[in-house]
């Protein structure tokens, strides 16, 4: 019990929330820079335009199909090989938003092919061109179908960030280390206190998606 007491301490929290914050960070920029990503994608793949959308498709499935950690140390170690020099967090945003951006393609393409092709026909009787009918009337009924698996693909990044510890990105799960690194007896304090710090910022996702679904069902 001591252990816990003491591993509290506010030296400690305040270090963990310093963590915390990264990973705030790391996860808002990533779902932000993915969403736009995986929507672009999605509609090419859709849409079915010659020889682009067959590429995207290409490259989406071997991303889809290779393990998040691998394209973290791709990023982090691959990139300055190629002349492009990035730092742990820059590194593992980068990371995020590729493999994230993949899988929402594909929930993004799901949800358009869900929508009734009635609805773009009716559009486009209605005189509206193919973008506007996409933008006005498809994708929104698209991102409501959309809202349950967008949430447990952007809980599920928001977690991922704690890879990236493994580049010493200094978010929560590497600041947690740091401190039991220092005094072995924290090592479950500082796992209980980190768990509870996910728990907390994977619910309120969950309450704006909640809420969001809500709003659009009215």
């Amino acid at each position: 019990m001591e252990s816990f007491i003491y591993a509290y301490s506010w030296i400690d929290i305040r270090f963990l929330l310093q963590g915390l914050w990264v990973t705030i960070y790391v996860s808002v920029i990533s779902i932000v820079l993915s969403f736009i990503l995986g929507l672009v994608f999605g509609l090419i793949r859709y849409m079915k335009i010659k020889y682009v959308s067959a590429i995207v498709g290409f490259i989406v499935d071997i991303i889809r199909n290779l393990p998040l950690l691998l394209i973290i140390f791709f990023t982090y170690f691959g990139l300055p090989q190629l002349g492009i020099v990035t730092n742990p967090t820059t590194a593992s945003i980068i990371a995020l938003v590729i493999f994230e951006g993949a899988m929402l393609c594909e929930i993004v393409r799901s949800g358009i092919n869900a929508v009734p092709i009635g609805q773009m026909e009716g559009a486009r009787s209605n005189g509206m061109t193919f973008a506007q009918a996409m933008y006005h009337v498809v994708v929104p009924q698209a991102l409501q179908n959309m809202i349950p698996a967008l949430l447990s693909q952007f809980v599920s990044l928001v977690k991922d960030t704690s890879l990236a510890t493994i580049i010493v990105s200094p978010e929560l799960l590497y600041h947690a280390q740091i401190i039991y690194s220092q005094n072995t007896t924290y090592l479950i304090p500082m796992y209980v206190i980190i768990a509870i710090m996910y728990f907390v910022v994977c619910f309120a996702l969950s309450m704006v998606a909640s809420h969001l679904e809500k709003k659009f069902d009215n």
